[in-house]
């Protein structure tokens, strides 16, 4: 007791220095029209109060630490803990951006290994860190095909895009100047070659291509495609987003690619909502090398360094180099699973997938393909004659306490439920959205009221949608 009475209030009784610089007062700082005269109202909680305070907030929202994630097309895995510990070591999140390279050795090593990983793990030749989203890395990369194409003196304008494709393709493509050309999916929702030579010509840059498509269903004619883009001189382009199907498993080298964007966001397991953080790198074949954003990071024997004498570079993208932060975590992952881990992650977010496709498309219509990668789609259109719509049917999965999957998307699928479970769910989490989902489909014919009413369980029930784009309100 002795110890701590001498300690307690220090401050008074000279345990704590003095402050030993001039005491001026604030007016002289300050106009004194921009002073208080009264101290705030601020409330001062004891620490329990302010515990339980944000504790009861993260209860009322939801979030992958709460419960089941299947948002298609999103890969919203779990992210592991290690990764936030890691990335908010002091070394890492003090690092002032323009310090000297001899003195952020460990920084460089780290986003050098990172490209080297990524590129083992598409098979292609080099890359950028810089682009921190996915459209992002789009918008890169087809400003790098923009330059390589000016640089053999050809002025191509036409993207090609499949019905299938995600919303940021066309409007990437748009962004950076080019014209946009629809390819029609066939009956099993993928890309035919007979499709796509009908829609090629000398005006042909690339075609943008998902794989797995977003209906979760592998595009087994992508070989053929890549030759038939080859031999007109187009490029394929790989969006990245449903990564966590085949890595480990297959690369984009295999296919064909030539440019091809990571969501490290998604695939690598750092956390995305709200807006951000993200990180979009992009790899390249050796021939668009010299047209990657500078600096790239690269490495002498002795010491890491900014390249920044790429000839053709389309410079930089970003400012700084990318989202560090977010580099850190997805390393992180990669180190701890390894080669092997990345393929069993892949191995089971496919399983899981397939588990519950195989339970629902009793319940619900599935218009495409028998089975899927990591994500498939579903259709509610059964439910239209009972007044319920897809919408219904996601605010009612909030009542049993799972986030809904994306909905009307993508746009061939009328009244889509885009599902993806990722591999960080366990089977009694699957079962549990499969019960709630038979349950929703059962209320739907028996107490249709309920299901169009819903969310009642939540802390915020069914807003109006149009009210809520139009006067966002991000206080509660």
């Amino acid at each position: 007791m002795e110890l701590l009475n001498k300690y307690k209030g220090g401050a008074k009784k000279g345990y704590i220095s003095k402050l030993d610089i001039e005491e001026k007062p604030l007016d002289s700082f300050f106009d004194s029209a921009y002073l208080r005269e009264k101290y705030p109202p601020l409330p001062s909680p004891a620490e329990v109060e302010l515990m339980r305070h944000f504790i009861k907030l993260s209860l009322m929202n939801y979030h992958v630490d709460k419960g089941m994630y299947p948002l298609g097309s999103c890969t919203m895995k779990y992210n592991p803990k290690i990764n936030e510990d890691i990335a908010r070591l002091p070394g890492f999140t003090n690092i002032h951006p323009e310090a000297p390279e001899s003195t952020i050795q460990g920084a460089l090593q780290l986003m050098f290994e990172l490209g080297e990983f990524l590129k083992e793990i598409s098979g292609l030749d080099a890359i950028t860190l810089q682009p921190k989203a996915g459209a992002h890395g789009e918008l890169t990369g087809l400003l790098i095909t923009r330059a390589y194409f000016r640089s053999i003196s050809e002025e191509r304008g036409i993207v090609l895009i499949p019905d299938t494709a995600h919303g940021t393709n066309p409007a990437s493509s748009a962004r950076a100047g080019f014209k946009v050309k629809e390819v029609k999916s066939n009956k099993n929702g993928i890309l035919e070659p007979k499709s796509l030579r009908e829609s090629m010509s000398e005006d042909v840059a690339l075609l943008m291509i998902t794989n797995p498509n977003t209906l979760g269903i592998f595009e087994s004619h992508i070989r053929e495609l890549a030759h038939i883009l080859h031999d007109h001189g187009a490029l394929l382009y790989m969006d990245g987003a449903n990564l966590n199907a085949i890595m480990g498993k297959a690369k984009a080298s295999d296919f064909g690619v030539d440019i091809i964007h990571f969501n490290l966001h998604k695939t690598f397991s750092t956390p995305h909502g709200g807006g951000g953080p993200g990180s979009g790198p992009v790899a390249v074949t050796d021939k668009l090398s010299s047209f990657l954003p500078t600096p790239t990071i690269e490495f002498d024997d002795e010491k890491y360094y900014f390249n920044w004498t790429l000839k053709n570079s389309i410079g930089k993208v970003s400012s700084f180099y990318g989202a560090f932060s977010v580099m850190v975590k997805a390393y992180i992952y990669i180190r701890l699973l390894g080669a092997d881990g990345l393929e069993e992650a892949a191995c089971q977010a496919v399983i899981n997938s397939n588990y519950l496709l195989t339970k629902l498309r009793e319940i619900y219509r599935l218009p495409y393909g028998k089975n899927c990668m990591h994500e498939f789609v579903l259709s509610a259109s059964d439910f239209k004659e009972l007044g319920i719509r897809t919408l219904d049917i996601a605010k009612r999965l909030l009542d049993y306490g799972y986030h809904a999957p994306t909905i009307y998307f993508p746009l061939i699928v009328p009244e889509a439920l885009m599902i993806e479970p990722t591999e960080t769910e366990s089977k009694e989490s699957l079962d549990g959205f499969i019960q709630a989902m038979k349950n929703i489909a059962k209320e739907a014919r028996d107490e249709p009221d309920k299901v169009k009413q819903a969310p009642s369980s939540t802390h915020v029930g069914r807003l109006d949608e149009v009210k809520a784009n139009r006067e966002l309100n991000v206080r509660w």
